[in-house]
């Protein structure tokens, strides 16, 4: 029985060609797009699950604002971690993990760079899984001046010599550290990777007291099923008890004082899981991931998918008249409902395994472009993967019953004596349905279409915006500390070069990976109106080098001793001490924790410049002069960049440094901060592009059925002198109809997403009524371009073919 269900519905879609090739073209595009981003999701959903303890680990994360200045921060003070555990008995272990740089490792006469390192507790390889390949995971850590490789780091160092026991040096240290530990290397899926984890006992700066400085990423591990809020409702007491003191020493206030002025501050608890998809820090171990695009894609793959089985099910029940008598003669034989709804539904699922027969190649051949474009190393692979296949195959079987299952139904429940008699006609329930999906496959379009114009016109006005500062021809040498003595001489020779207009020493960037530096200070003296500002350490060459407009005062000058306690305020800064245009021979003050205060005087101000991504709003910043060697900026006028990197690279040979040549482009580091929403824009595009083809698809199989059925209305209207264009019209305007309300329909919903996206950029475009326009144009057009191949082919028939069946 079963394999006579399956050769009628194999002969029914040979028989029908081209709206078998219409469903399986477009249900295969709409499985392997779903496919390609339920890959991307479950990789976005996976990060840090993999540890044992995921679920019940959390990170201690610094909030607060001072003087409306925000602070999110996920690194705490050093003593957070010890404190939380010994107060508290629901913190079973607490761990640190400190960004340890890139340093320059020696083994004899060998120099190793590229490796990123990091300061780990001894108790850091309970906490999280990441299994040891050689040594104990238990005392790894447990002695000052021990490391634990990664395997590509221990090969990489040793080759394929056993790596325990031996010692490497960071370059300008004159203490061994021995290697007690090989690991696996760390997953793609973690929200941190290095390839050194280096004793934290080591560290000096782990064992201080102070509550005034951070940088170190705490981990906690609580009771399995244990709330964490209960435990951060705790956390503001820990802040008062331990920061409070420390707070009062520094600013002159008690901490009661410091709450009252609208202060706020204070620690927070964040799930390990949720750190890569929720994470807002600035300064994160690694960029982070977002929450909104994985609703985004999921939502487009339901959409593509969704678009994919209207279309089965609206050609299935176009084309019904065609099967009508067939339904009539198999009921009159004796076939029963049950029966020919398995019939269809038997042919549903055939055509659905061809499809996905189609979807799984379309994948394999796409998934390459993808990862290039998501920027993942995202795989396809049934042995990797075992639950792959038989997931596929119910994914199969419930699309294909999803799909089928209304055709099934409907074509089943035709009455026998109507059908052979030439009585059946379709119910206006049945035209209505079919005009419902159509509607609601274009409202999708035009949500994607308006969705993708919104991002596309916001990424045009990120890259067009004026910045406060150029970002044009300006080159980033990293690195240059690595010269030693020889800095400002290698300085001095760039500057000697006509291609080069300026140079300045600083690591504090406005574009891209930065120094940065939480600078509290309070104005004129006025102890009690703190504000928290961030210092940029810079030299006399900064503020022209980067071309910012100085508004009042002057520029640091070496004719001016008194620079040395000189600064340089932006124009938010100046507002946020109340002086606004009157800055100029003012005084800033900045505490310490000890007591101490160092007086600064205001000589000049710049215009506000864009020194984070455009998320953020322009706040507070004060320059202050100092020698900041390390990086150099260097501003270059030529169109031949690749004679003058020649140049540069030779003269740093010349030197003997022992650090690899490294530079960057300030344009590209200022694009690389919005890199994922330049990827999301990309694969954005594409799906929208897939989405409407898939619409345009099933609109063409309906063009094509309608065409059909009035076969001989049209040859009657033309042998009554309708033209060719009138008959055109006359197929199209239904059509236009429905995308016309899918338009009106589509409309609000898409302007409350694109504001509620464009809602995380401080600096954005306005949804304008020309975007929705623009997508209802493009809409029409393409379904009549769709239509209207089919249209005019129907106008052409000769009537007397038409009606030669009359």
């Amino acid at each position: 029985m079963i394999r006579n269900y399956v050769k009628i519905a194999w002969r029914n879609l040979v028989r029908n060609r081209v709206f078998s090739a219409i469903n399986i073209v477009g249900l295969a595009i709409g499985l392997a797009t779903c496919l390609l981003i339920s890959l991307f999701v479950l990789d976005e959903l996976s990060f840090d699950r993999f540890h044992a303890k995921s679920d019940r680990i959390v990170r201690v994360v610094f909030r607060g604002t001072v003087q409306g200045g925000k602070m999110n921060e996920a690194h705490v003070m050093p003593p957070v971690a010890r404190t939380l555990q010994a107060d508290y008995p629901e913190v079973q272990e607490a761990t640190r993990l400190r960004h340890g740089g890139m340093p320059q490792f020696l083994i004899g006469d060998n120099l190793f760079n590229e490796e990123s390192m990091a300061f780990a507790d001894s108790n850091f390889f309970q906490v999280f899984s990441f299994p040891l390949l050689q040594g104990n995971p238990k005392t790894a850590l447990s002695r000052p001046n021990t490391v634990v490789l990664t395997k590509p780091t221990a090969l990489k160092m040793f080759g394929r010599d056993n790596a325990l026991g031996k010692t490497v040096q960071v370059k300008g240290s004159n203490v061994p550290l021995t290697v007690t530990g090989v690991m696996d290397e760390i997953p793609a899926n973690s929200h941190f990777h290095f390839d050194v984890f280096t004793s934290m006992a080591s560290l000096a700066e782990s064992k201080s007291p102070s509550w005034m400085t951070s940088e170190f990423f705490t981990y906690l591990v609580l009771p399995k099923g244990y709330d964490y809020r209960q435990l951060e409702a705790k956390l503001p007491q820990v802040v008062e008890k331990y920061m409070g003191p420390q707070i009062e020493t520094a600013f002159g206030m008690k901490y009661a004082q410091f709450r009252q002025k609208g202060n706020d501050i204070g620690l927070f608890l964040q799930p390990l899981t949720a750190i890569h998809l929720h994470s807002d820090s600035p300064y994160d171990l690694e960029p982070a991931g977002n929450i909104q695009y994985v609703y985004l894609f999921s939502a487009v793959a339901l959409f593509v998918l969704l678009i994919a089985s209207i279309n089965f099910m609206n050609l299935s029940t176009a084309g019904a008249s065609k099967r009508a008598k067939e339904v009539g003669i198999r009921k009159v034989m004796g076939s029963l409902r049950l029966e020919l709804t398995f019939q269809f539904l038997i042919e549903s699922l055939l055509l659905t395994a061809i499809a996905l027969g189609v979807a799984l190649a379309l994948v394999y051949a796409a998934l390459p472009l993808f990862n290039s474009l998501s920027g993942k190393t995202l795989t396809f692979s049934f042995v990797d993967a075992p639950w792959l296949l038989p997931g596929l195959l119910l994914f199969g079987v419930f699309v294909g019953v999803l799909a089928g299952s209304y055709p099934a139904f409907f074509l089943a429940s035709f009455k026998p004596v109507a059908v052979l008699k030439g009585r059946f006609t379709f119910g206006k329930s049945t035209i209505s349905l079919r005009s419902g999906l159509v509607v609601f496959q274009f409202f999708i379009a035009i949500l994607l279409m308006v969705g993708t114009t919104v991002v596309y016109r916001q990424l045009d006005y990120i890259q067009n915006k004026k910045l406060g500062y150029d970002k044009d021809q300006v080159l980033v040498l990293s690195n240059t500390w690595a010269l030693g003595p020889k800095e400002e001489i290698f300085r001095d020779l760039l500057l000697q070069d006509p291609r080069v207009v300026n140079v300045s020493h600083s690591g504090y960037l406005p574009a891209g990976p930065s120094n940065n530096n939480n600078f509290f200070v309070y104005p004129d003296n006025h102890s009690t109106q703190l504000v928290k500002t961030l210092r940029y350490d810079v030299d006399y060459n900064y503020i022209p080098t980067l071309g910012m407009e100085v508004v009042a005062g002057r520029n640091f000058s070496k004719s001016f001793g008194t620079d040395s306690t000189g600064v340089i305020l932006n124009e938010a800064a100046a507002k946020a001490f109340g002086w606004k245009a009157n800055a100029i021979g003012r005084t800033i003050t900045r505490p310490d924790r000890e007591g101490t205060k160092a007086t600064y005087q205001v000589v000049g101000v710049v215009k506000d410049f864009h020194f984070r991504s455009l998320h953020e709003r322009i706040t507070p910043l004060v320059m202050v002069l100092a020698k900041a060697p390390g990086t150099m900026i260097v501003k270059v006028k030529t169109r031949e960049v690749s004679g003058l990197l020649a140049s540069i690279k030779k003269r740093w040979s010349d030197f003997g440094a022992d650090q690899p040549f490294s530079y960057s482009f300030l344009d590209e580091r200022f694009m690389k901060t919005y890199e994922s929403e330049q990827r999301i824009g990309q694969i954005l595009r594409i799906f929208s592009g897939l989405t409407i083809f898939v619409a345009c698809l099933g609109l063409l199989g309906l063009a094509t059925f309608t065409a059909e059925q009035r076969t001989k209305e049209i040859g009657v209207r033309k042998v009554l002198g309708a033209s060719v264009g009138s008959i055109v019209g006359l197929l199209s305007k239904e059509f236009v109809k429905l995308v016309l309300i899918a338009l009106v329909l589509a409309s609000p919903v898409a302007w409350y997403a694109m504001d509620k996206w464009l809602q995380a950029f401080e600096y954005k475009i306005a949804v304008s009524w020309w975007m929705f326009a623009l997508a209802g144009v493009l809409a029409i057009a393409v379904a009549l371009l769709t239509i209207s191949f089919q249209s005019i082919k129907a106008a052409l028939i000769n009537p007397v073919h038409s009606l030669r069946g009359e």
